[in-house]
């Protein structure tokens, strides 16, 4: 299975954990928007439906990756991707 880069993968779990904590529940006890989408995208990146699993997932990965490296540089908006200048 593929998974996300370490640092991307570290991104997300910040993120997520950060909007969990942060954001407000709906009005029917749920968690917000963006802390349902960024499960969503845990969910998609760890290859899991829940996301108690993606969470567990993605802490293992990252307790597995080797130390952190500098992350890939970002790709300008509206250049291809993998093609050199």
């Amino acid at each position: 299975m593929l998974m996300p880069h370490p640092a991307v993968l570290r991104g997300l779990l910040a993120e997520y954990e950060a909007a969990a904590a942060d954001e407000p529940v709906d009005a029917t006890g749920r968690p917000g928007p963006r802390t349902r989408d960024l499960a969503y995208t845990l969910c998609v990146s760890t290859g899991t439906r829940d996301v108690r699993r993606a969470l567990e997932t993605a802490r293992r990965h990252q307790a597995d990756a080797p130390a952190p490296a500098t992350p890939p540089a970002p790709v300008a908006a509206g250049a291809p991707a993998g093609v050199a200048d």
